[in-house]
């Protein structure tokens, strides 16, 4: 099997001036089955997924910190709305 190169998706951009604030919420277990669109690169201590189940999307935020992570969720809604964010 040939050896994989050293690989690093997208990183979180730096903050924006004119940037919305996100209203970060508990993760709620609604949906039996969540797929995950897009990510940011895991070697960072902050990971955005785009997730979608059921006609709806949402991002989700996971930040790592020592032993533990704490997981927040944006309102889930449309999916062009959920891509833009």
């Amino acid at each position: 099997m040939a050896e994989l190169s050293d690989f690093h998706g997208p990183h979180i951009g730096p903050y924006r001036a004119d940037a919305e604030l996100v209203d970060w919420r508990n993760p709620h277990p609604r949906f039996e089955r969540v797929r995950i669109m897009r990510h940011t690169c895991d070697c960072r201590a902050r990971v955005l997924e785009l997730c979608t189940a059921s006609g709806l999307a949402w991002v989700r935020r996971t930040d790592r910190m020592g032993a533990g992570s704490l997981v927040r969720e944006s309102h889930p809604g449309n999916v062009d709305i959920a891509e833009k964010l």
